[in-house]
């Protein structure tokens, strides 16, 4: 069975703003295009890039990561009630961030690896498998 990855917001982030970590992130997006693995990010965080993106940058840099996001063939996956309803018992259980239970629920129901750095993943870890980029 072929690897699936699912990046959260941390991960694209850090990425296309080139901090640390970003080396990582652009070599697990390498690897996955040349062995046709599929590349995930959930809508909610996709929104969260966008947002923090266009705040910091402007609406043209937005744009730009926009298109890279598609140029780099991540699929967006829209929300079904189903996630909704799972992310909203995880952030009833664990004090993380109501985006980031977005992003676990996807991997969750898309048998994907979560893509991060952000710490606040640690006491979900046994939920899904993370691949720590930092």
């Amino acid at each position: 069975m072929k690897q699936r990855f699912l990046f959260d917001s941390h991960a694209l982030l850090a990425f296309f703003q080139k901090e640390d970590g970003a080396e990582v992130v652009a070599e697990i997006l390498r690897k996955a295009i040349s062995h046709n693995q599929d590349r995930l990010i959930c809508i909610i965080n996709l929104g969260e890039i966008l947002y923090l993106t266009k705040r910091r940058f402007g609406d043209e840099k937005k744009l730009q990561v926009l298109a890279k996001i598609h140029q780099l063939g991540i699929q967006i996956l829209s929300v079904p009630d189903s996630i909704v309803f799972q992310a909203a018992g995880i952030k009833a259980t664990y004090p993380i961030s109501y985006s980031d239970c977005f992003a676990l629920s996807c991997a969750i129901s898309e048998s994907a690896i979560l893509v991060t750095g952000d710490p606040e993943f640690k006491q979900v870890s046994h939920m899904a498998e993370i691949l720590w980029f930092r």
